[in-house]
């Protein structure tokens, strides 16, 4: 070291006092200068290595404090053109002091760099990732003076960076492909200092002296990690300062940061928040600008169509050029004008302006000329990756913070106006995030979620078609004539690449069954609904787990998610066969079976909603046929019971009950065959059916073999509510033909057989008033069976009475001995 600086000037470099140092400082930037003009690089190279080995990295803070301020010295004496071919030496040891434990230490530093940076300009870019990786820490520093120090190097980063910013053009992107191995390559003029975490080597025609995003971004989308609020707002100062530069187009790369700005619309601190929402809404802005720019030029949306893992980080290339600062507000501090005074005064760490070290205007190298394309039309070439950003948006719509769920449904939603039918492919995402939104305690996100799922679902309504189906025929909805073909497995010649596996979305629309809002279950039965019109036969089976989900439904708390289900169970039935018909009422009585008190509860309010959409007739045909066979006796009396007083009151059911008051017909009375062998589980509508039927003659027949029946309270309150139906307007013709006791003779002695039955209630009270106000007509007329005109004592049409009073008997044989059963086993 005593050869190359001598003993004393090192001596003096390690001083303690501040103005010692600088002495010597400026006393190696003459010998740095003296030994140029004599054209002596090697002594250059000497003192260099000397003050890096022997001051930089010592072990004495005054040591590096003086190394620190020798390096500067040199660089300002070295020139633009020297200097950039000893950044490599110069530079590293600069940056270990930024993370010197130190305090004065990492001021001097930032104070050396910030005169490195001086004269090397578009040089020091080749460090750009290191100093702004150091930076993002020391401007979170304990100390004011580092804070200050960083802050005003930063300043002037920025000032170059504006200067010599790189050029973003999409035909780099596309000439990409044709180097896969670039990023495991390392050019000679790349830096030998290692380069900050997340940060990739140069790739092919990428010079180090132009700033380019490819090995920015990275970096970047590391640091956005973090939870530090001074770093955050650091960070939030760059992105808003690169945004504005022309030409760069930072929003190509949204998605790689796009997650870390919204991590800080939930940040503690007020103005992190705010500069966080407003760099969104800035980028929001840029993003309908791309767009409008896009489509004015007829452009298509293959780019943003393309899935998101298509699109690979940093994958384009920078034309090595320079252009005008934006501003020249960044990085301008006060220049002395001649060398003698380039230390003229004190500094210390809690000054609050650097020591300058000017440049001749000599050695600076000129700039290459700016960029400024006639053709370029900002944002023309952009390619937006709306699948990436997409899958940002959505976790963050259910994320606890409001101001983050709010600001991410906007998004949402703008970008549904904005790129439509690109968004198709991305629904089931989409709903699953938004549905649960639609009930959100805080109005203006609701009222967000509701215009968001109003817009995607009229999008899918009136856009989504059949695209195909892929392997295993998996259905795929998307809008026509868009996306990638061949994606997604699909069929030969079948563009599913724009659409979106059906199946996916019913899942996640199934999903939503469980959430606790009763608007959220409503939307998702909507959507269900409309995503089964478009494709019928393939988005809901009897047999899969969605099906079985929309059955459970049914005794949801809500009556309108319940009216809701049942529109899509009857649109479900409509467009199915038989069988599936079959299937779906069976799953219905299973489900009634299973739960008693949803059939006592919601019974009546299921079936005459189904009764609504389908074919009421076909539906009390299938049910009879079930229970006729059920094996559970008691289910299927209440169930007869249930569907009995449905049958009796229901307006749905006036066509049906017309059918069956008309047993002249063949099909009347096959109808009435069909109910009766069912309807014989439960006696009391048996006989309400007969009634119903004007089968008079045999409903009396019926009543003698209740005399065998074990008259229970529940029966007999049966047979009150009976009473009450001859009361209602359903039998009003029944209480009209007792002006007629010469034709209907035997429906007095049914009537007269009820009244024995009941014991003397109200009900017995209201039915003898009733047969007492045309007793006198009885006794005028008689009760002459000879005397019946169109009795329905005959058989018409084949029709064996004979038979159905037997199968009566044995069904009720069959309950007496389910019942001693059931006794008899509760007794033990």
């Amino acid at each position: 070291m005593s050869e190359v600086l001598g003993v004393a000037l090192s001596r003096q470099l390690q001083e303690k006092l501040y103005d010692k140092r600088k002495t010597a400082a400026l006393e190696i930037e003459r010998l740095v200068r003296e030994a140029l003009v004599v054209n002596n690089t090697t002594k250059v190279d000497r003192i260099i290595r000397a003050i890096v080995g022997d001051f930089a990295y010592s072990t004495l803070p005054n040591a590096r404090n003086g190394g620190l301020i020798a390096l500067a010295a040199v660089a300002i004496a070295l020139g633009v053109d020297e200097l950039a071919l000893r950044l490599d030496v110069l530079v590293p040891p600069i940056l270990s002091c930024f993370s010197d434990p130190d305090t004065r230490v990492r001021y001097y530093a930032c104070e050396s760099m910030y005169n490195v940076g001086k004269v090397a300009r578009r040089h020091i870019l080749r460090f750009f990732n290191e100093i702004l990786d150091a930076l993002s820490r020391l401007v979170a520093d304990t100390d004011p003076s580092v804070k200050n120090g960083a802050e005003l190097l930063d300043r002037l980063v920025k000032d170059i960076v504006c200067e010599y910013a790189s050029y973003y053009s999409q035909q780099h992107l596309d000439q990409q492909q044709q180097f896969p191995s670039a990023q495991n390559t390392r050019p000679p003029s790349e830096p030998a200092f290692p380069a900050a975490p997340g940060s990739l080597s140069l790739l092919p025609e990428m010079l180090p002296t132009t700033f380019n995003f490819p090995r920015f971004i990275p970096l970047l989308s590391e640091r956005i990690k973090t939870l530090n609020p001074f770093t955050r707002m650091y960070l939030i100062q760059w992105i808003t300062t690169l945004d504005s530069i022309p030409y760069l187009e930072l929003v190509a790369y949204l998605p790689e940061f796009l997650d870390g700005l919204f991590n800080y619309l939930s940040d503690p601190n007020l103005d992190v928040r705010t500069a966080a929402l407003n760099l969104l809404g800035e980028f929001l802005k840029e993003i309908h600008d791309v767009v409008q720019v896009q489509k004015e030029q007829g452009h298509d949306d293959d780019a943003m169509r393309r899935p998101a893992s298509t699109l690979s980080l940093a994958s384009s290339f920078f034309v090595d050029t320079s252009k005008p600062s934006k501003s020249n507000a960044t990085a301008v501090l006060t220049q002395s004008t001649s060398t003698s005074s380039i230390m003229s005064s004190k500094q210390s760490p809690n000054t609050k302006t650097l020591t300058q070290y000017p440049t001749k205007s000599s050695t600076s190298s000129a700039a290459p000329p700016p960029f400024q394309p006639s053709s370029y039309q900002n944002g023309a070439n952009v390619v937006l990756d709306i699948g990436k950003i997409v899958f940002i948006l959505t976790p963050h719509v259910s994320s606890s913070d409001e101001e983050t769920q709010a600001t991410a449904l906007r998004w949402i939603h703008q970008l549904l106006a904005l790129v439509q039918r690109v968004m198709i492919p991305f629904t089931p995402e989409l709903v699953a995030a938004i549905l649960p939104c639609l009930a959100h305690r805080v109005t203006p996100i609701r009222n967000i979620a509701v215009e968001a799922n109003t817009a995607l679902f009229k999008l899918v309504a009136e856009f989504g078609v059949v695209l195909g189906y892929g392997g295993a025929g998996v259905l795929y909805l998307g809008s026509e004539g868009g996306g990638v073909a061949g994606s997604g497995g699909g069929s030969p010649g079948v563009d599913v690449g724009g659409g979106f596996e059906v199946k996916s979305a019913v899942d996640a629309l199934t999903k939503q069954f469980q959430d606790e809002s009763e608007e959220t279950r409503v939307a998702s039965m909507e959507w269900l609904a409309m995503l089964h019109k478009k494709a019928p036969k393939k988005v809901i089976d009897s047999d899969d787990v969605t099906f079985q989900a929309l059955l459970r439904l049914l005794s949801d708390t809500s009556e309108e998610v319940v009216k809701k289900d049942l529109q899509l169970l009857a649109q479900i039935s409509m467009t199915s066969d038989d069988d599936y018909f079959t299937r779906f009422l069976l799953n219905l009585l299973d489900l009634f079976s299973s739960n008693k008190r949803l059939l006592e509860s919601r019974g009546s309010l299921i079936i005459r909603h189904l009764c609504l959409s389908l074919n009421p007739e076909r539906m009390f045909r299938v049910f009879a046929e079930i229970l006729e066979r059920e094996e559970d006796l008691e289910f299927a009396s209440l169930m007869i019971q249930t569907l009995n007083i449905i049958l009796v009151t229901a307006p749905e059911l006036s066509d049906l009950r017309r059918r069956l008051k008309n047993l002249d017909s063949r099909d009347g009375l096959l109808l009435f065959a069909v109910l009766y062998r069912s309807w014989c589980h439960n006696p009391v509508s048996t006989f309400c059916l007969c009634l119903l039927s004007q089968a008079y003659e045999h409903a009396s027949t019926l009543l003698q073999t209740f005399a065998d029946l074990e008259i229970t309270v529940q029966f007999l309150i049966q047979v009150d509510k009976l009473v009450q139906l001859i009361e209602s307007p359903v039998f009003t013709y029944l209480r009209l033909q007792l002006l007629e006791p010469e034709r209907y003779p035997f429906l007095y002695k049914a009537l007269y057989g009820i009244l024995m039955l009941l014991p003397q209630s109200s009900a017995f009270a209201t039915l003898r008033n009733r047969l007492n106000s045309v007793g006198n007509m009885v006794m005028l007329y008689g009760l002459a069976p000879g005397s019946v005109g169109a009795g329905a004592q005959s058989e018409p049409l084949g029709l064996k009475w004979s038979e159905l009073l037997m199968h009566f008997r044995n069904v009720q044989n069959r309950h007496e001995r389910s019942r001693r059963t059931g006794i008899s086993i509760d007794s033990h």
